[in-house]
């Protein structure tokens, strides 16, 4: 097995063994061939994402799509952006302290 989900609500799965292009991955019981290599660490759609949809892990949001991938397309920052940083800047915070 190459995916792991690390929680129930997560729509990502984690990739735990390198994938090569062609290679056939099991998302959700449906057998898909990856159109890219994706290495060990990387995110995968668990389902189809939407832009603006949020990423999650450890059933947490780590960022939103950018564009619409399909089940079983790699994650990457080309089609994701983090909402974490600029929410967690000292500005940001001062902001919601009302600093």
């Amino acid at each position: 097995m190459s995916l792991v989900l690390l929680h129930p609500d997560d729509n990502i799965l984690i990739v735990t063994a390198p994938i090569a292009a062609g290679d056939i991955v099991t998302v959700e019981g449906a057998p898909i061939p990856a159109a890219t290599p994706i290495g060990i660490g990387h995110k995968v759609a668990r389902r189809a994402l939407d832009a603006g949809d949020k990423v999650l892990k450890y059933g947490a949001p780590i960022g939103s799509m950018t564009a619409a991938v399909n089940a079983g397309d790699h994650i990457h920052m080309h089609n994701m952006k983090s909402d974490y940083i600029p929410s967690h800047t000292r500005d940001a915070i001062d902001q919601r302290n009302g600093s």
